[in-house]
């Protein structure tokens, strides 16, 4: 058993490092402009490749997904020739500086020819000091630095170049200045050390909205999952021992008409019913700052629509499953040994029966997690599904593959546990 789980472990790294290829590379082969996605059609080339340069977009596919997986401050660090360090404020932003040799946190700006040095002090105060020194002098005449700027990027000061940069500030729109620099690298850790970067829709870090959307969905689907799987399950065994019977018509055309009805029609006429005829629930999930739980009121309507959606797949595929093993010889003999009905039951065929529905939940696990786009959609719920969904028509990469690395750690390892239960459930299976 621990060699079976300690291959499954490096067949998900392995699984999660080639869907990220893949996502990434799919991603990049989609039409659509980002820059345009993101600050409007009317912007001029030069506004855009200023943009892209800035977030990183303007360097090669294989250079990003690097520093998307790895990171890019141990490039940057290089670059600079001093540690980065990367703090929180008092007020919960993220910023990157650069610690000097005296053990100081500076970043620099450009202020005509003369390069400022922005020192931290401990009590969170800057300061500013020309810093002229640290230009490099180039074989070309050219004067260079790499340092930090403040809007955490590492970045290639020429001296007396003069670019012109664009930067776009809410409320204000495009601002030109000068003195821009030639080369930026967006700064980040990487997925593997837990920051995949800034998303490029919202320009907030991924880590911190994921972990909220990914919250948001993990209630919502906790709840559908604990009433639907005990419920299917318990309906699928009734309707499995009476086959053929009143009962069993009734539940399996029920779940059939349930499961085959779109989500999103679904819940449209429960909001219609429910919230709209009968003012019982909310029809719309607007939580604002809150967390889930604080309006249980919400979440009834997607938790039903889940239920209903959910309940009759389970349910036939229980079914079916009990069925064909009260159909099995060795059931057969139980009942000409004389062993009690119940006890036949409860102690050989709902085991073996539960094989088939427990692969069915595990992966319907996953897709309660993210595959409920359609139902977060309807209701205007904060998940995880709607925030891929959004990344993805924006070719937003860094949440998109931060998701989607999510969404497969959480496939493979609901398998892996459903191989687990196996052996509880079945003792022939073992694993080498």
């Amino acid at each position: 058993m621990a060699k079976f789980i300690l291959r499954r472990f490096f067949l998900l790294l392995l699984t999660m490092f080639l869907v990220s290829m893949a996502v990434f590379l799919i991603a990049e082969a989609s039409p659509g402009n980002v820059a345009k996605n993101i600050l409007g059609a009317f912007i001029t080339p030069e506004q855009e490749a200023s943009f892209l340069a800035q977030i990183g977009l303007d360097k090669p596919a294989w250079q990003r997904y690097l520093y998307w997986l790895v990171g890019s401050d141990w490039h940057a660090s290089r670059k600079v020739g001093l540690p980065l360090k990367k703090i929180i404020t008092d007020k919960g932003y993220e910023e990157w500086w650069a610690e000097d040799e005296s053990g100081r946190l500076v970043r620099w700006v450009m202020k005509g020819e003369d390069l400022v040095a922005l020192v931290r002090g401990p009590d969170g105060s800057v300061t500013e000091s020309v810093d002229n020194g640290r230009w490099t002098d180039q074989k070309n005449g050219k004067h260079i630095f790499w340092g930090i700027d403040k809007q955490n990027h590492a970045v290639l000061w020429e001296k007396g170049a003069d670019r012109e940069v664009w930067s776009f500030v809410v409320g204000k729109g495009w601002m030109k200045s000068s003195g821009g620099p030639a080369q930026y690298i967006p700064l980040k850790k990487g997925f593997i050390r837990g920051d995949p970067g800034v998303s490029l829709r919202t320009g907030r870090p991924v880590g911190k909205s994921m972990f909220v959307r990914l919250r948001n969905s993990l209630v919502l689907a906790g709840i559908a999952f604990v009433i639907v799987m005990p419920l299917a399950l318990v309906l699928g065994i009734i309707a499995g021992l009476k086959e053929g019977s009143i009962k069993d018509r009734f539940l399996s055309i029920s779940g059939m008409m349930f499961s085959v009805i779109p989500e999103f029609a679904t819940g449209i006429f429960l909001i219609l019913i429910v919230s709209h005829w009968l003012q019982l629930v909310p029809g719309a999930t607007v939580f604002g700052e809150k967390a889930p739980w604080e309006r249980p009121d919400m979440l009834v309507l997607p938790v039903l629509t889940l239920t209903l959606i959910e309940l009759g797949y389970v349910l036939r595929i229980t079914r079916a499953s009990m069925s064909e093993v009260m159909r099995s010889p060795y059931i057969r003999t139980a009942f000409l040994k004389g062993l009690p009905y119940w006890k036949v039951v409860a102690g050989h065929a709902v085991r073996n029966a539960l094989i088939a529905p427990i692969t069915v939940i595990m992966l319907h696990v996953n897709w309660l997690l993210g595959g409920i786009v359609i139902v977060e959609v309807v209701f205007g719920y904060p998940g995880l599904g709607q925030y891929l969904l959004d990344s993805a028509l924006y070719k937003d990469i860094n949440a998109l593959e931060a998701g989607t690395m999510i969404m497969v750690l959480m496939a493979v390892s609901t398998q892996l546990v459903a191989d687990i239960i196996y052996t509880f459930l079945n003792p022939r299976i073992r694993y080498a």
